[in-house]
C-alpha cells in the first residue's frame, strides 16, 4: 500500500511534535534555594515540597526529584531564627500535551495527564523566609525569552 504525501506529512509532524509520555519523564528536577526578604541568601533551611503525588525533603540549597503532576505543589521551608518561608509552585502543561491534543486526538493528552509527563513545574524555586509566594513556569519561561 502506498502512503500519500499528505498522509506521510502527518504521521512526521505526529511524531515530531512528541508525546510527553514517551520523550517526557514522570519525574523533575528543582533547584531550591532561600533567602530573606533583603536577598540574602538562607543556607540549610529544611523545606518540604508536597503535592498529591508526594513529599520530598530538602536541605537549601540543592535540587530536589519530584513527580510531575497537575496539580501545583506546596513548599513549606523552616529555619532556626527566621520565619517560615511559603511558596506554591503552578504546574503548567507543556509543549508537548498540546501536541497531543492537535495530532492525537487526545489518547496522549490523556495518558499524559494521568501520568503527569505533560507537566511542568517552575526549574529554579527562591522561597523568602518570612513571606509567603506564588512561583509559576509561566514567569520563568518569560525571562527566558527577554534573555534571549
Amino acid at each position: 500500500m502506498r502512503i500519500g504525501n499528505a498522509t506521510a506529512a502527518a504521521a512526521a509532524l505526529m511524531l515530531g511534535s512528541g508525546c510527553a509520555s514517551i520523550t517526557g519523564s514522570e519525574m523533575q528536577s528543582i533547584l531550591v534555594s532561600t533567602k530573606t526578604k533583603a536577598g540574602d541568601a538562607v543556607e540549610k533551611a529544611e523545606c518540604a515540597l508536597q503535592s498529591p503525588r508526594g513529599l520530598w525533603k530538602v536541605s537549601t540549597p540543592s535540587s530536589v526529584m519530584v513527580v510531575r503532576d497537575s496539580e501545583d505543589i506546596q513548599v513549606d521551608c523552616r529555619k532556626d531564627g527566621q520565619s517560615p518561608g511559603l511558596a506554591k509552585l503552578v504546574s503548567r502543561a507543556h509543549g508537548g500535551m498540546f501536541g497531543n491534543i492537535i495530532f492525537g486526538g487526545g489518547i496522549g493528552a490523556i495518558i499524559d495527564h494521568s501520568k503527569g509527563t505533560g507537566y511542568e513545574y517552575p526549574n529554579k524555586v527562591n522561597v523568602i523566609m518570612g513571606d509567603t509566594i506564588i512561583i509559576d513556569r509561566r514567569d520563568e519561561i518569560a525571562a527566558q525569552q527577554e534573555v534571549k
